[in-house]
């Protein structure tokens, strides 16, 4: 139905900057907000960013300013720009997709990718 496929993670040392790539692929006829979560270890999986359709975008009150969500919609992907980064910024980030597919009677629903490593040292 959807595949969605997270690259960019790695290791990066306190203060720099990575951009997270997140491409969605499958029967998709269309897709509404798309968004980026993360999750440490024993942790509860946590909101980023998200960025609507009409690109209004939400951000966790920890990345605002820090963070910067956008979108392709043309190629169905959305990014996570990260700056100044923080070694609690470290996790597993998560891709996810509200879409609607060529099963139409699913209505829309969300789709997750399998995740990236974002190591950031001190």
């Amino acid at each position: 139905q959807v595949q969605l496929v997270e690259s960019g993670g790695g290791l990066v040392q306190a203060g720099g900057s990575l951009r997270l790539s997140c491409a969605a692929s499958g029967s998709i006829v269309s897709i509404a907000a798309m968004g980026w979560y993360r999750q440490v270890s024993g942790k509860q999986r946590e909101l980023v960013a998200t960025i609507a359709s009409g690109t209004s975008t939400n951000y966790a009150d920890s990345v605002k300013g820090r963070f910067s969500i956008s979108r392709d919609n043309a190629k169905n992907t959305v990014y996570l720009q990260m700056s100044g980064l923080k070694p609690e910024d470290t996790a597993v980030y998560f891709c996810s997709a509200n879409a609607l597919t060529s099963r139409i009677s699913l209505g829309y629903r969300d789709y997750w990718g399998q995740g990236t490593q974002v190591t950031v040292s001190s």
